[in-house]
């Protein structure tokens, strides 16, 4: 039951997270999707991934 409880607790994080990236990173056109891919990448394998994906944004797009 702690673990249910600590991925649930980290999954709602994540999502805050990325929903705070996103209303900043509007201005400069970096917006991360938030959807069950980005929260899974972010929550396993914790903050850096997040830069990880907007240096993919920045490289790709």
């Amino acid at each position: 039951m702690k673990k249910i409880w600590y991925a649930l607790r980290k999954i709602v994080l994540t999502i805050f997270v990325l929903y705070g990236y996103n209303l900043i990173a509007t201005k400069f056109n970096l917006v991360i999707p938030i959807n069950p891919i980005t929260i899974g990448l972010v929550s396993v394998l914790g903050f850096p991934m997040l830069f990880v994906l907007v240096l993919l944004k920045v490289l790709i797009f």
